[in-house]
């Protein structure tokens, strides 16, 4: 998916949030996000890959914590 056509998506679904991390990537006011692999950050798999890609296009570094009780 394109940056264009996630937003698209995130519009439809109103993950106002979502959007909110997105704009604030573009301006530079997020640099890093921390984030448990398991869960994400949308429900939507194919959605979620697609905008953790779009965050890190735009310079996001993602940090992966382990969701508490989550064993090696």
């Amino acid at each position: 998916m394109t940056k264009e056509e996630v937003i698209e998506a995130l519009k439809s679904r109103q993950m106002e949030e979502m959007l909110e991390l997105v704009e604030d990537a573009e301006n530079g006011y997020l640099q890093e996000l921390e984030l448990v692999e398991s869960i994400g950050l949308v429900y939507d798999r194919k959605l979620n890959e697609a905008l953790i890609g779009v965050l890190e296009e735009l310079g996001v570094t993602m940090i992966y914590v382990k969701e508490e009780g989550e064993n090696d």
